[in-house]
């Protein structure tokens, strides 16, 4: 399987987390190891040997099992990587010791939007799944298809922030009660037709993004493993956060201002280069803050 995923904002992730030796450093967002085989290698940029790579301890965590083998192979030269199969909201079931460092890439990889079959593009037709981790029982078929009218509502206003969200909800149910809506292009051709022309385009994303929101509880994910990392972070470690929409932005910043032990790195958003943005488009909507632990 050919996974791909362009890793973002690589150098300043590098630079915030500036790994020590003697930690344990945690990927809670693998994906294709990218940001981990950026820290663990010397690059022109850093010709030094990181301390990653020099026996620390490297736990990587993944909900999708495809994103892991791929992983695998990118970063088999090294030995010192424990992978994960698992939601990263279960940090501390798996981690029991201090962390020196942390990383988060939230939202979708590259991978998952252009593979069909795992029905997260707007582009390409495929089943209405959503699933990060595909041992999940819901997916996007059964909220669209079994959800009430008000359930569908909420999760179209409350996570894709969407001005439409009733008519929409209104919209779907009155299609499912002759035909099953099964189909990525199924639910985008409802969608359409129920939102002014201008407005098409903006709303297929929002109402995409609720729908995956709700699939695999991102929110509420977000808020349990932030507070954990930084229960766990040791004096001194960092945390950097890479997020891709103003929910899960919110979170990070809020997290970040009320947690009394961070020292704040980032007082704005750091935001991807114009000459990056030009190379991975995707990269144009990526926010990172960054804080340390103190005391």
């Amino acid at each position: 399987m050919n996974f791909q995923h362009v890793p973002v904002m690589l150098n300043e992730v590098a630079a915030f987390l500036a790994p020590q030796r003697g930690g344990t450093f945690v990927d809670c967002t693998l994906g294709g190891g990218g940001h981990v085989k950026a820290l663990l290698q010397p690059s022109p940029a850093n010709p030094k040997p990181s301390p990653l790579s020099q026996g620390e301890r490297v736990f990587a965590f993944d909900q999708d099992v495809d994103a892991i083998e791929a992983a695998k192979r990118n970063l088999a030269q090294f030995n010192n990587i424990t992978y994960i199969q698992d939601n990263f909201r279960n940090l501390k079931k798996h981690i029991k010791e201090p962390i020196n460092g942390i990383l988060f890439d939230l939202g979708v990889s590259s991978w998952q939007i252009d593979e069909p079959s795992r029905g997260f593009s707007l582009q390409k037709d495929g089943p209405l799944d959503m699933r990060m981790d595909k041992r999940q029982k819901l997916d996007a078929a059964a909220i669209i298809n079994h959800y009430d009218p008000d359930d569908l509502a909420k999760i179209f206003f409350e996570f894709g922030e969407e001005r439409f969200f009733r008519r929409i909800a209104k919209a779907i149910v009155s299609y499912r009660e002759s035909h099953p809506i099964r189909t990525t292009f199924e639910l985008k051709a409802i969608v359409e037709k129920a939102t002014p022309g201008w407005r098409k385009r903006e709303t297929l994303s929002r109402i995409f993004q609720s729908l995956r929101i709700a699939v695999n509880q991102e929110l509420e994910c977000l808020h349990t493993a932030l507070e954990d990392a930084i229960d766990l972070l040791s004096p001194s470690g960092r945390i950097v956060v890479l997020s891709y929409h103003s929910l899960e932005d919110r979170i990070v910043k809020q997290t970040f201002k009320h947690a009394g032990q961070l020292k704040i790195l980032t007082k704005k958003p750091v935001t991807a280069t114009e000459e990056e943005v030009n190379l991975n488009p995707r990269a144009k909507s990526a926010k990172l803050r960054a804080a340390e632990k103190v005391g």
